[in-house]
């Protein structure tokens, strides 16, 4: 029974067993040990080479190095190579402040990943098996998980070069058992499993066989939910993928720049996956408090009708809202800004501090397209050298159709120029101190052409 379970999901997954070079990590107790065991049976039809993996946390003292000779007599017996370490967990967790499971799972895969790559092996067979698969949906459900990470344990997934591959989980816990039984395995047994001290093992007492009750196959149903979601998943995040490059803009390593109406024209499932790709490609480790109701709070900022907002999110990152854009960037705190003043006497380009640029050149038309990225001036008739400065208190400009001054402080508002962009935005002047443009925004009354002239200053502004 258990065999042709096994066969049918394996054929399922696309996965074939013939000639491959299988690593398993084997902790002694019955799932692992019935899949190496497993495994060796078929190693001779399917001409499988294995190699067993042990660990030896060192948390249970004596009885540990027990469970390691355990496993290395089981393999001598069968003729199955061994390795094994033993990795001081409890001192690591000192060292990083990690929790027990996640400095054991740290240290583990670490040593498997070595003799992976060592001996040169394509795969690492664990013996998850379906209750497992359940216990793990039922747990990210609980706490908030979204997007991929409710779909569970997955069969196969990249791991050191190669990949991680779970043919057990079409299988119960029961039908585990039943085979350790079948071919008298005797497997190691880990007291830790049997206290409700971790969540997963609540789950595995009180909520597991309440629906093993309601349902004897639930493991099934649950790899079969796990699937299903793995597949939408797989073609959603190709579809948000393709839209947040129309929408997004990465303006360093760890900052991200967000247009909020392209993406709220996005349909729903896409914007919550599309803040999920900010993340990941933001935090190179998420913390383990981000959860949904941090995505809840992103939404909030960006839906929110006030144009401007801060939302701090775990790990130093700070979600800003500006008028119509959202940036996304691990500024731990609002550095003093610098001014600057650049004088313009010839042709050349200038890379500004807030990372836009200004060309100067000289050119004997007229006929240049006028739009706020570009400036035209009569050579002869404006006062050199031109000021290229960051804005003063009281700056005021006389603008194009418009009797009197108006504040560049106003002109910033009207336009919604982010805050934290204003101190930084460049203000061009002739030499007397005139303002005669706000590069990219609004332009001064100033007579720039009148009569023909032989030479024309051409300015041209790049923003970031």
């Amino acid at each position: 029974m258990l065999d042709s379970k096994v066969k049918l999901f394996l054929n399922r997954r696309g996965f074939d067993l013939q000639h491959k070079r299988i690593a398993v990590a084997v902790s002694g107790g019955p799932d692992s040990l019935a899949l190496l065991h497993y495994l060796k049976e078929k190693s001779a039809i399917f001409h499988i080479e294995l190699l067993a993996l042990h660990v030896d946390h060192m948390f249970r003292g004596e009885e540990s190095l027990l469970d390691a000779q355990f496993v290395e007599q089981f393999c001598e017996k069968l003729g199955i190579p061994f390795k094994m370490e033993r990795i001081d967990v409890p001192a690591y967790m000192k060292v990083t402040g990690k929790s027990g499971q996640v400095a054991a799972r740290e240290c583990r895969y670490r040593f498997f990943a070595e003799m992976m790559e060592k001996e040169n092996f394509t795969y690492l067979a664990l013996g998850h098996h379906g209750d497992d698969q359940a216990e793990t949906i039922l747990m990210r459900l609980a706490r908030g998980s979204t997007g991929a990470a409710r779909a569970g344990i997955p069969f196969e997934r990249k791991f050191a070069g190669g990949f991680i591959i779970r043919p057990f989980l079409c299988l119960s816990r029961e039908e585990i058992e039943d085979y350790c039984r079948d071919h008298q395995l005797n497997p190691r047994r880990d007291p830790s499993n049997e206290k409700d001290t971790y969540s997963r093992n609540r789950f595995r007492h009180h909520v597991l066989p309440f629906l093993r009750n309601e349902n004897p196959q639930m493991h099934e149903q649950f790899q079969r939910f796990s699937e299903d979601l793995e597949s939408d998943e797989d073609l959603l995040q190709e579809l948000t993928f393709r839209e947040m490059n129309k929408v997004m803009e990465k303006i360093k390593d760890n900052e991200v720049r967000l247009a909020i109406d392209l993406f709220l024209d996005m349909p729903m499932p896409l914007q919550r996956r599309g803040i999920q790709l900010i993340l990941n490609y933001l935090y190179n480790e998420k913390p383990s408090s981000l959860s949904a109701v941090h995505i809840e709070n992103v939404f909030s900022l960006i839906r929110n009708p006030h144009p401007s907002g801060v939302l701090h999110l775990p790990g130093g990152l700070i979600v800003k809202r500006s008028y119509r854009e959202c940036r996304f960037s691990f500024q731990t705190k609002d550095l003093p800004q610098s001014s600057y003043h650049y004088e313009l006497f010839e042709p050349g380009k200038i890379d500004l501090p807030n990372g836009s640029s200004l060309t100067f050149e000289f050119t004997c038309s007229q006929h240049v397209k006028d739009h706020s990225g570009s400036l035209l001036l009569s050579a002869d008739s404006i006062p050199m050298p031109l000021i290229i400065r960051t804005r003063k208190n009281g700056d005021r400009i006389d603008l194009r159709g418009m009797k009197g001054t108006k504040k560049i402080k106003d002109i910033f508002i009207d336009q919604k120029v982010p805050r934290d962009e204003r101190d930084q935005w460049p203000v061009l002047t002739d030499a007397t101190g005139k303002i005669l443009w706000l590069p990219g925004l609004r332009k001064s009354d100033e007579p720039m052409l009148g009569d023909a002239h032989s030479c024309y200053i051409l300015l041209k502004y790049i923003k970031q």
